[in-house]
């Protein structure tokens, strides 16, 4: 197969980027065009801006692996992420726009007033920012190796130059525009080869056993009640917790936006995440073969040559690359410019200025780790990182929208509990395998334990809540009209 098309694809999703980009840097003149777009992105354009850089490299590449490997059973991590969009339309979306913040520090800044917890927070959020980022880098390299067998590390370097310079450039502003054409590429990269693949394949009548059972090889704990239900807690709470997702609501016009965007997104994911897995299925019937943890992630790339001529199985391919690359594109655009806000306050002075340097420094720890890190399941990477949102930055999260009596104390305490329960959480792993599925998979117990920390912390705390906690708790929960009319 020539890889000429793959190729070519490649570069006419990186060349669009480009100028949509360029496109949106004539926009952007102040500091809020920068970090949060002037709150000015109305519901279906940031709607699909959202679900382009929710959309990442675990979900275009890992799903259809993940269920190629576990059969039906996959499909519990679309409905964790889908469904975690339902806990932000409930309990966060509209209060932390109204909120004025341009990133989770500054919101848990104003709401606890201390610098120290704001520190902390930033610290957290560089860490998930960076560990959500490697994977993406990781998709990226491995693309390029099995369809044009190019050095693992330029996929990933090409991703990190492409993502520093064009939030560099244009910031918030010029990626919404960016993103939400990705989320569209992505979504007719997958849609397309699997229109075109179930013709091919119409004239076969696989058994519903094959389809959806799991492979013998992978042994019980793949059916482990605990963790699939603890992987689902975390995925759930997680999504509260990421930092890309939630400057996002900070680009609404207002809070009733800010929820109609949130319900879009439900149905804008979850339309994906049925096609994604679609083809996982398909790949149970047509490359079984490839049912190995290492290369199952490759199963998107390799499905249209196992079952569709040629040329049609090249031309399908490059439009599956082309999908990819957007997806490592417009989650790391997402990320980077969420961590670059958070640099840019904490570190310099909020300029314009140190916004675009804060890009550029932003992606070079995860460039890094994933230079001298081979990629591992996609999947599990980034339910890793969903666990590290869920326990460090969710109980924060919530109890700061919810919960009057929050202190600094309790926070800071809750926060550093939950980072170090996902740090024993990943040297479990590594020693003593999935047998250890408590402590493998800690969302279920840990998540309550954070919590419970936080608010025995803060009621023993003497300094008790800020003084001017009941006012800035009304102006969360205070609907717009209320507001103008006041």
């Amino acid at each position: 197969m020539s890889v000429v098309p793959a190729l070519a694809a490649v570069a006419l999703v990186l060349a669009a980027t480009v100028i949509l980009a360029v496109m949106g840097v004539r926009l952007s003149r102040t500091t809020g065009d920068f970090f949060v777009a002037s709150r000015s992105v109305r519901p279906v354009w940031n709607a699909s801006a959202i679900s382009g850089e929710y959309l990442s490299a675990g979900t275009f590449l890992g799903l259809a692996g993940l269920v190629l490997l576990v059969g039906s059973d996959g499909f519990w991590f679309p409905i964790g992420y889908a469904a975690g969009y339902l806990l932000l339309l409930l309990f966060v979306a509209a209060p932390l726009r109204r909120s004025g913040a341009y990133t989770i520090p500054d919101f848990i800044e104003a709401r606890l007033e201390s610098r120290a917890v704001r520190r902390l927070t930033s610290l957290l959020v560089l860490v998930i920012g960076w560990l959500y980022i490697v994977p993406q880098l990781h998709g990226a390299s491995l693309t390029l190796q099995v369809v044009a067998n190019v050095p693992s590390w330029v996929g990933a370097v090409v991703v990190a130059v492409v993502v520093s310079g064009v939030v560099a450039a244009g910031g918030m502003r010029a990626i919404t525009v960016v993103q939400a054409m990705q989320y569209w590429v992505k979504l007719l990269a997958l849609a397309i080869p699997v229109v075109v693949i179930l013709i091919a394949l119409s004239g076969r009548q696989p058994s519903p056993e094959a389809v959806l059972a799991f492979p013998v090889h992978l042994g019980p704990s793949a059916t482990d009640p605990y963790s699939t239900a603890s992987l689902m807690i975390a995925l759930l709470l997680g999504t509260i917790g990421l930092p890309h997702v939630l400057v996002r609501f900070y680009t609404s016009p207002d809070g009733g936006s800010a929820r109609r965007t949130t319900v879009l997104v439900v149905a804008m994911i979850g339309f994906f995440y049925a096609v994604s897995g679609t083809l996982g299925l398909i790949a149970r019937v047509a490359a079984s073969d490839l049912a190995e943890a290492r290369i199952a992630d490759t199963v998107v790339l390799a499905l249209p040559a196992r079952v569709l001529p040629e040329p049609i199985a090249t031309v399908v391919t490059a439009i599956v690359v082309a999908g990819a690359f957007a997806a490592f594109l417009a989650t790391s655009s997402g990320l980077v410019v969420s961590l670059a806000g958070v640099i840019s306050q904490d570190m310099f002075d909020g300029s314009v200025r140190s916004f675009r340097l804060s890009a550029v420094l932003c992606v070079i720890a995860p460039l890094c780790v994933a230079l001298v890190t081979g990629p591992e399941a996609l999947v599990s990477s980034v339910g890793t990182v969903f666990l590290m949102a869920a326990t460090s930055l969710t109980p924060v999260i919530l109890l700061g929208v919810w919960w009057r009596r929050l202190t600094a104390r309790g926070a800071i305490t809750g926060m550093l509990v939950g980072a170090l329960i996902v740090a024993g959480s990943l040297a479990a792993s590594t020693w003593l395998g999935s047998s250890a599925s408590l402590l493998v998979q800690p969302a279920a117990w840990a998540i309550p334990l954070v919590t419970g920390v936080i608010v025995l912390v803060s009621r023993l705390d003497r300094r008790g809540a800020p003084l001017r906690t009941e006012r800035y708790l009304t102006r969360l929960h205070l609907p717009e009209r209320s507001e103008e009319a006041g």
